[in-house]
């Protein structure tokens, strides 16, 4: 047994409702420059609907993630290093531009210009890869609140392989029609097919932590990744020429802050924490024989953090005892190992994916009461599961490779709560033998609720911070929190950064969206002329120093970054 901390995110689906703030958010943090146009590192799907992008669930197209050979051992879909060599210049299962959309702009100076007349002057939309006229058919909020359904509904890959195998199961008449939202973020898996499929060994899992990241200066822009990625959430920057991807905000969670995208959730519907898993036992789970034993597998994997052998291996391997004690309290634990409720987002594809989703109950309580019964009382609520309008085989293919009976026995947790629960918010006695009929106790039963209902900040992230002792393998020169006062307290450098400094990305990035947020100015240093990091300018105005002096052009000649971390995304 080797033991392993894993950051990972739970996403409780009740309570998305789709505002996109996230997405957002994210967009503004990380992709709001010039390459990453068209790129989401977190994007809010309604299902049921083609996803971004287009039908990227569909692997037989795509051949993303791994599949078993006729000996039982794991192999890469998408073939192995002769395939891949032999397709390295010309992929023919790349999703084009079209895949994902034309990202576009309008021509707002036509309508300051335009002269006085009788006529409405109109902005055409302009598209931002090649500046001509566009014409828009597709983006990546299309479906949003079905509003493709009737048209694309058909599409939806899961969608055609349930109607496929249940003689039109799903219909989409406007009284039977269902939705939900599905927020989306790079998996950051146990075992990525990314990895696995980059030639030049820039992708990355970090040993601390778990983060998948990209290294800048190893990337070569072959592509592959994007291949190899079965939920394609890495992206290609067209004008860097290097694949780009979620980071799940590394500099925000070495400080022990949460993720841009679970800071802004509107619904306060994210959680974040460790795990401790075997890495030792990761390919064997993987290679389960039926998919449908994968989310079970994929649970042995994750050990307990109350465990005295489990917390001897892990002090054996070097993870502090704050670390352990974030295990203990997390939230994500708790929802995926405890109670049982949330689950992986495809398991089929083998990749171990750490982003679990509690799946939504679905509205049935109005379809009840409209047949006059007690919506809440729970052997109505129970017997409501069989005919949810979301149904159970839909969200068995998104989550448990289609076993149904996982995903009744979580619908009914959830809904064994909402009925214990509401005896106690009347007043009256609860009723113990609600949470028994699922497997649980009344105390498991009321935690469960606090958690998913009425947890705090500090309940939704426990977050460990980094360690100095861990600084060399952060593949940084120190930690934020060796400086003084907290996270690094200097100012800011002239591009909203000081990377010639020996200082933490984590640290720059603070100092740098708080100058931003203080000042309306652009930051001037002559200390760091030629240094450009991407993350933290925001392209507010021209700072001393961005370009070389046109006198004397290697006057200031950019010198080599400090760090290799520096120059990743």
């Amino acid at each position: 047994m080797r033991v392993m901390a894993q950051m990972a995110m739970v996403m409780n689906l009740d309570k998305c409702i789709g505002c996109h703030t996230c997405s957002v958010t994210c967009k503004q943090a990380w992709t709001n420059r010039a390459g990453t146009e068209y790129v989401w590192f977190n994007n809010v799907e309604t299902r049921p609907g083609q996803g971004y992008p287009r039908r990227y669930e569909d692997q037989e197209r795509w051949r993303g993630g791994w599949t078993l050979d006729r000996k039982g051992r794991m192999r890469l879909k998408a073939g192995g290093r002769v395939k891949k060599l032999l397709t390295i210049f010309s992929s023919p299962v790349q999703p084009e531009l079209d895949d994902y959309y034309e990202p576009w702009t309008y021509d707002y100076q036509t309508l300051i210009d335009a002269p006085l007349g009788d006529d409405f002057p109109v902005a055409r939309p302009k598209s931002l890869i090649t500046g001509e006229d566009a014409k828009i058919t597709w983006s990546a909020n299309w479906d949003d609140n079905l509003g493709g359904s009737m048209e694309h509904g058909h599409l939806d890959p899961v969608v055609q392989k349930i109607r496929e195998e249940s003689n039109e199961r799903i219909r989409f008449e406007l009284e039977q029609t269902f939705m939900f939202y599905l927020p989306r973020i790079c998996e950051h898996c146990l075992n990525p097919s990314c990895m696995a499929s980059c030639p030049s060994g820039a992708i990355y899992k970090r040993a601390e932590d778990g983060i998948v990241l990209v290294d800048q200066d190893r990337c070569r822009g072959w592509r592959q990744c994007i291949t190899g990625c079965p939920y394609k959430k890495i992206y290609f920057n067209h004008r860097s020429g290097k694949a780009e991807k979620c980071t799940l905000c590394y500099p925000r969670v070495e400080v022990g802050l949460p993720t841009v995208c679970a800071e802004t959730c509107v619904g306060r519907l994210r959680y974040l924490g460790l795990i401790l898993y075997d890495a030792d036992a990761v390919t064997g789970a993987a290679s389960a024989t039926s998919e449908q034993d994968l989310y079970a597998a994929q649970l042995d994997v994750i050990l307990d953090p109350s465990d005295p052998q489990v917390l001897a291996e892990a002090r054996k391997q070097g993870i502090p005892e704050d670390w352990l004690e974030a295990a203990r309290r997390s939230p994500v634990h708790a929802l995926i190992k405890d109670y049982r409720v949330a689950l992986p987002l495809h398991p089929e594809y083998r990749t171990m994916p750490m982003v679990w989703y509690v799946p939504p109950l679905s509205p049935v309580v109005d379809l009840l009461e409209e047949q006059g019964h007690d919506a809440e009382a729970a052997p109505n609520l129970f017997g409501a599961i069989d005919s949810l309008r979301i149904p159970v085989e839909y969200l068995a293919e998104l989550f448990t490779a289609g076993d149904t009976d996982v995903i009744d026995l979580v619908l009914k947790k959830l809904a064994a709560m909402r009925a214990y629960m509401r005896d106690i918010t009347l007043g009256r006695d609860p009723d113990g033998t609600i949470p028994a009929a699922v497997g649980m106790s009344e105390e498991e039963t009321y935690e469960m609720y606090r958690l998913l209902a009425i947890a705090k900040y500090e309940e939704r992230y426990v977050i460990p911070t980094a360690h100095a002792e861990q600084a060399h393998d952060l593949e940084e020169m120190g930690c934020s929190l060796d400086f003084d006062d907290g996270p690094g307290m200097y100012d800011s450098g002239p591009l909203g950064e000081a990377s010639g400094r020996p200082a933490p990305v984590a640290v720059e990035t603070y100092h740098a969206l708080r100058q931003r947020q203080s000042t309306d100015a652009a930051a001037s240093d002559d200390t760091l002329r030629g240094r450009v990091n991407l993350l933290n300018w925001d392209g507010n105005g021209t700072p001393e120093g961005l370009f070389p002096d046109k006198h004397n052009p290697d006057k200031h000649s950019p010198e080599r970054p400090g760090t290799e971390r520096e120059a990743r995304s």
